[in-house]
């Protein structure tokens, strides 16, 4: 009986310490994400879905804009806490003066497929020059992985037309009717149009060997991201968010199609529940199954935005500023 006095007692005085290392400093965090629907992001839904952030003590709020580059603006300009978006946006803003950190991974590939009308001839990039071309956003990752691939047939971004066309149907009918020849996208849009025969795919980041053969190498791909000091100032917050993001990852890898299916609001899959399927398949191993940021991936985010933005100075990024995986190795410790 002595002893479990003294265990008692030794509970409640260490009970203030132990609630104060875990306390959250901003229970209710806003996420900034574009386009939601996508595959790409699919483990933001279901850590929402499945109720994981709730679980880590979060009360999550999440605005869908229609591309990453409307997401980052919402955090740059305060109007959101953190952006489910894509790596390089880390990159791409500190020659602006604003340091963006990611701090756990939902894509280890990009998961972006550029396909041309097949009524439109082609041989090589140069045959895109003059044609009207759909991203999801202007400036959003879809544009950057098409802009690369203009930038290896030494084409500039100015040398096609960009029309933002969203990650969703919208996407499939301005492709469909004609309104852009061709589009930069991401899943279930691209097997859509792949499916139907309206497109012919030119490039493929949607498998670790296809964006191999189009980067040159791995590339992080959707990840949560947030200002440095964000993160500094509310690491138990970023910790939960890793948390639930993570287990996320863990689940897809885990899940079946009819799993994912079965999770996901009935809207992700088109109105064609074999195609959403059909997609997960194909982009399933360009998930991320544990969150980590891998150093190889970040170098060759680091030699691919160079090519078509000037702003980026490789030898004056501070790259160990754009990713950390402290966050996500205690994740992974939590849910092996």
């Amino acid at each position: 009986m002595l002893f479990l006095r003294y265990l008692a007692a030794f509970a409640l005085a260490a009970w203030p310490l132990l609630a104060s290392a875990q306390a959250l400093e901003k229970k209710e965090v806003h996420i900034a994400v574009g386009g939601k629907t996508s595959l790409y992001y699919l483990p933001l839904t279901i850590a929402e879905q499945l109720g994981y952030f709730r679980d880590e003590g979060l009360s999550v709020n999440i605005s869908d804009f229609a591309g990453g580059s409307q997401a980052l603006r919402a955090v740059v300009g305060g109007s959101a806490d953190v952006v489910s978006g894509a790596y390089e946006h880390t990159l791409n803003m500190q020659p602006k003066g604003h340091y963006l950190q990611c701090f756990v991974q939902q894509g280890r590939a990009p998961q972006i497929a550029i396909g041309i009308a097949k009524a439109k001839a082609y041989s090589s990039p140069k045959d895109l020059k003059g044609l009207k071309i759909g991203v999801s956003a202007p400036g959003s990752s879809t544009h950057m992985i098409l802009n690369h691939l203009l930038s290896t047939d030494g084409l500039k971004p100015s040398d096609v037309s960009i029309i933002g066309v969203g990650l969703s149907a919208a996407a499939v009918t301005a492709l469909k009717t004609g309104q852009i020849d061709a589009v930069s996208n991401t899943d279930p849009v691209m097997t859509k149009l792949e499916q139907d025969g309206d497109v012919r795919i030119i490039a493929d980041t949607r498998t670790l060997k296809g964006t191999e053969q189009v980067l040159g190498g791995p590339m992080p791909a959707g990840c949560l991201y947030a200002p440095v000091e964000f993160i500094r100032k509310n690491p138990n917050t970023i910790q939960a968010l890793t948390n639930a993001i993570v287990r996320a990852d863990k689940w897809i890898h885990s899940a079946s199609p009819q799993d994912v299916l079965r999770t996901v609001p009935e809207s992700y899959s088109l109105g064609d529940k074999a195609l959403y399927e059909a997609s997960f398949t194909k982009v399933k191993e360009a998930i991320s199954p544990d969150g980590f940021i891998s150093p190889e991936g970040a170098k060759t985010a680091l030699k691919v935005i160079p090519t078509f933005n000037p702003e980026v100075k490789a030898s004056e990024i501070k790259l160990e500023l754009t990713y950390t995986n402290d966050f996500v190795k205690k994740a992974n410790a939590k849910y092996r």
